[in-house]
C-alpha cells in the first residue's frame, strides 16, 4: 500500500467517525461528571460527561459542535475508554498525547492512530486533542 493510499484510508476512517459519531448525545446533568472545553482557534466546543463507578467508566457521552477532526477524535476516544478502568483511561490518554507530539502510535489506540496525519497541519492538532484535554481535566477531578 502506498503512502497516498494509506492517507486516503485514514481520511475515510476520520470521515466515517465524523459523520456517524459514537456516544454523541447529552447525558443528564446529574448522571456524572462533566467538563466543557472550547478551542477558540476554530470554534470547536465539547461537553464531555463520564459516569464513573468503582474506578471504571460506566457510561459516557460527548456533545458539542466542531469540525470533522474534532468529532472523529471525540468519537474514537469515547469508544476507547468506554468501560475501562481509570488507570487504563489515563494510559490511553498519555499514549494519545505522545502520538500527537512525536508521531509514535500505539496499537492500543486503535482507529485513533489515524489522527497522526493531523500532525502535518499544526493548526488542526488542537481540533484532535480537544476531547482528550477535556478527558484529562475530568481525570484530575477523580
Amino acid at each position: 500500500m502506498t503512502l497516498h493510499n494509506l492517507d486516503q484510508l485514514y481520511r475515510q476512517v476520520i470521515m466515517t467517525y465524523a459523520k456517524h459519531p459514537h456516544h454523541f448525545q447529552s447525558l443528564s446533568a446529574d448522571s456524572g461528571q462533566a467538563v466543557t472545553k472550547y478551542n477558540p482557534t476554530c470554534g470547536d466546543l465539547i461537553k464531555l460527561t463520564l459516569v464513573i463507578e468503582n474506578g471504571r467508566v460506566q457510561d459516557l457521552s460527548f456533545d458539542g459542535d466542531g469540525c470533522a477532526i474534532f468529532k472523529a477524535s471525540a468519537s474514537m476516544m469515547t469508544d476507547l475508554i468506554d468501560h475501562k478502568s481509570l488507570a487504563e483511561v489515563q494510559s490511553l490518554s498519555q499514549q494519545f498525547s505522545t502520538m500527537m507530539t512525536d508521531g509514535q502510535s500505539s496499537k492500543a489506540l486503535g482507529d485513533a492512530c489515524s489522527l497522526t496525519g493531523v500532525r502535518k497541519f499544526p493548526t488542526r492538532i488542537k481540533c484532535a486533542t480537544l476531547p482528550w484535554h477535556a478527558l484529562d481535566e475530568l481525570l484530575t477531578q477523580n
